[in-house]
């Protein structure tokens, strides 16, 4: 897939409505941090999110514990959300692949394409430069509404 292209619609609909937890690589405790807000609003949409954050591992960020590395998780993870910078994300993806997630995700302004081709090449879905949370609620999609808060 040609990553420097818009995502078909269907694409990033079918990832989101498939997935169910997702773990957040560079997730942070500050409230002010576009991590913390994303994570709080993909948590309240019913996703379950798994904070990863080495400095941060044993806190909780809202009520959620904080994991140091993906090798930590001790559950099966749909999808590796990374809020790191860009080089940081072909490491992440090796993680990614030996914890058997099936989609990697770079936030917006994380993209590297040896990322994306080794993480595809283990039979991985990949979304590079683009936001969860904002792709949650374009036309194409449906917010899950009936969610409790």
């Amino acid at each position: 897939m040609n990553h420097s292209e818009e995502y078909p619609e269907d694409y990033l609909a079918g990832i989101l409505a498939e997935v169910k937890t997702i773990a957040m690589v560079g997730a942070s405790p500050d409230p002010t941090k576009f991590s913390y807000g994303v994570l709080r609003v993909l948590h309240e949409q019913g996703y379950n999110m798994i904070p990863v954050n080495p400095r941060e591992a044993g806190n909780e960020i809202r009520g959620l514990t904080v994991v140091a590395s993906l090798a930590d998780i001790k559950e099966p993870v749909d999808m590796v959300q990374v809020f790191r910078a860009a080089e940081a994300l072909p490491g992440v993806a090796q993680e990614a692949i030996d914890i058997g997630a099936k989609v990697l995700w770079g936030q917006i302004g994380v993209y590297h394409e040896d990322a994306a081709k080794m993480a595809e090449a283990a039979g991985m879905r990949v979304v590079m430069d683009r936001c969860p949370k904002i792709e949650l609620f374009r036309p194409f999609w449906k917010p899950k509404l009936n969610q409790e808060i």
